[in-house]
């Protein structure tokens, strides 16, 4: 379904702590959809997927969006983030945080 690089599981690793990182699609940014990231316990009544390597859950109903997506994590000299590789967006903005289907 999702497949995580090494430098963003690390990077996951870092801002967990004991819980899980979640990554979820919602409507609006400048391309139709918004990546949207959290922490598990912040969203108690939602049933996530299978945990990822341990680190990352993803909504369901995210997970026609992203389907085949890496996530990989990004150290550039203007700042670090969290990418994410989607082969089923057909356009995204600059940044990278909102994607069209």
């Amino acid at each position: 379904m999702v497949t995580i690089t090494e430098s963003a599981k690390e990077y996951l690793n870092s801002v967990r702590g004991d819980d899980y990182v979640t990554l979820g699609v919602k409507g609006g940014g400048y391309s139709g959809f918004q990546y949207v990231w959290d922490l598990k316990s912040n969203w108690p009544d939602v049933k996530w997927s299978d945990p990822i390597d341990d680190v990352l859950v993803v909504d369901p109903v995210a997970e026609l969006y992203i389907l085949g997506s890496t996530v990989d994590y990004v150290n550039e000299l203007g700042g670090s983030f969290l990418s994410v590789k989607n082969p089923m967006s057909t356009s995204s903005c600059g940044c990278g945080e909102s994607f069209g289907i």
